[in-house]
């Protein structure tokens, strides 16, 4: 399978190995006795490794470089990095000494997140076993994009909560990205249940 690690697959594996590096410095942050620098450099990872999921894509279309091997480590990559910032986002090293997660992120809302991801997944499996595409919809890219937005603006909020970020609307901010990030997630879900059931309908009376 060596043919397949193609430049688009290169660029998959790069996001990957940034996602860990992004997710072990979460791990490693501690709100009780904050190095905000740590949130900083988080949120330059985010953003560096979220753009290379454009990218690969781009040019594995443009390229015709598409591959096996890419449709199932491209969305494998998406997945560790977004539902893995959210994950750490309930985590108790965000949790300040008054007992307030400073993300704003509630655990059943990491649920609906990380539900949908593996409904998803799996329905795009079933439906490409049975030579059905299954390819990403206009609502899932704008679920992306929303995820990708609110991440790492929560985390640089949180970095800054002493200095700029110290006001009420700053709070706010984040409880709205929360709920949107919530929102258009489920909304996403309900979409592709509703596309899945469409398609294995009309291919099973055919």
């Amino acid at each position: 399978m060596a043919y397949e690690i193609n430049l688009p697959n290169r660029i998959t594996l790069a996001r990957l190995a940034l996602s860990v590096v992004f997710l072990v410095l979460l791990a490693q942050y501690d709100q009780r006795s904050p190095e905000f620098w740590m949130l900083d450099v988080a949120v330059g990872l985010f953003i560096v490794a979220a753009s290379t999921d454009f990218l690969d894509g781009y040019i594995a279309r443009k390229r015709g470089l598409v591959t096996p091997l890419g449709r199932v480590l491209d969305p494998f990559a998406d997945k560790v990095l977004i539902c893995g910032a959210f994950m750490m986002f309930i985590g108790s090293n965000f949790v300040d000494e008054a007992g307030h997660n400073v993300t704003e992120m509630k655990s059943w809302m990491v649920v609906i997140i990380v539900g949908r991801e593996l409904l998803v997944t799996g329905l795009r499996g079933f439906s490409e076993s049975r030579g059905i595409n299954f390819s990403a919809s206009l609502h899932g890219k704008l679920k992306m994009w929303m995820q990708s937005i609110a991440a790492p603006v929560i985390l640089l909020l949180a970095a800054h909560q002493t200095t700029w970020a110290s006001g009420q609307w700053a709070t706010v901010t984040k409880q709205v990205l929360v709920w949107l990030t919530v929102i258009v997630t489920a909304l996403s879900a309900v979409q592709y249940i509703v596309r899945a059931r469409f398609i294995l309908e009309e291919s099973s009376s055919t």
